[in-house]
């Protein structure tokens, strides 16, 4: 089993979260077997930014980052050299540790403040 470790989330985990996964999982699918929350807008279709993470550690082991992939990256807020959209990164064969970013670009979602 792989581990992948969630780091604080000020909204969806505030303390962070250590979880066991198989490889070819999706990072995506791994966090919400395991309850954590991470938005996805097109619903697991690549064509959204919201399940947008960055791989702070084991990002040379996850899945190849297709042409598609790519293109929806670019339109992702607080964009980082290893980015990766969630539902799309599918698990190696190494832990890793991911980071959900505070905001995405989802436009549909209404803020608690409105």
């Amino acid at each position: 089993m792989l581990k992948i470790k969630f780091l604080p989330h000020k909204i969806l985990l505030p303390k962070g979260k250590v979880c066991f996964a198989s490889s070819g999982e999706t990072i995506l699918d791994v966090a919400l077997k395991n309850n954590i929350l991470i938005e996805h807008a097109c619903e697991k279709s690549c064509i959204c930014t919201t399940c947008h993470c960055i791989i702070r550690k084991g990002f040379s082991s996850l899945s190849f980052c297709n042409e598609k992939e790519e293109d929806a990256l670019d339109k992702a807020w607080g964009l980082e050299e290893k980015s990766r959209l969630s539902c799309q990164a599918k698990l190696g064969s190494k832990d890793i540790i991911v980071e959900i970013p505070y905001y995405s670009k989802n436009s549909f979602v209404k803020s608690e403040k409105c």
